[in-house]
């Protein structure tokens, strides 16, 4: 089981909206180097639900619930045959007991090396499972 996170704007979609909704469809990221990771998001993975904007932080944990497929709102394959702009089915877990800030992350060298401290704009990324590992410590998870 791989973890990965997933950026939002909590007024767009937070995690509240989520719980709320029980499940959603991932959608809207057009990256290139965003949607090669929404690519590899099997079912059963974990996500760490990160609001960007004033709050800076992971605050929930969610899971993929169907896996990469054509966002029928923009059909289209790669040349490799994926899904040119991917769309994951999203379930929420729990929310976090302490939200994980992204200053506490900086300000932490463990976190030196991970895509959230080092690529601020993107908008999905994989967890390394050391860094996975402190966050869920950190979260209460």
């Amino acid at each position: 089981m791989a973890t990965f996170v997933l950026k939002t704007e909590p007024s767009t979609y937070s995690f509240t909206d989520l719980v709320r909704d029980k499940e959603t469809v991932w959608d809207g990221i057009t990256n290139n180097a965003a949607l090669q990771y929404l690519r590899m998001m099997r079912v059963g993975d974990e996500v760490l639900f990160y609001h960007t904007g004033d709050e800076k932080a992971i605050v929930g944990l969610a899971k993929v619930s169907g896996g990469p497929r054509e966002d029928p709102k923009k059909p289209g394959k790669t040349p490799k045959g994926e899904p040119k702009f991917a769309v994951v089915g999203l379930k929420a877990l729990r929310a976090v007991k302490n939200p994980v800030t992204l200053a506490a992350m900086k300000a932490d060298e463990r976190f030196a090396e991970f895509l959230l401290v080092t690529h601020g704009r993107l908008s999905v990324m994989p967890v390394p499972a050391a860094v996975d590992s402190v966050i869920r410590k950190l979260a209460g998870l």
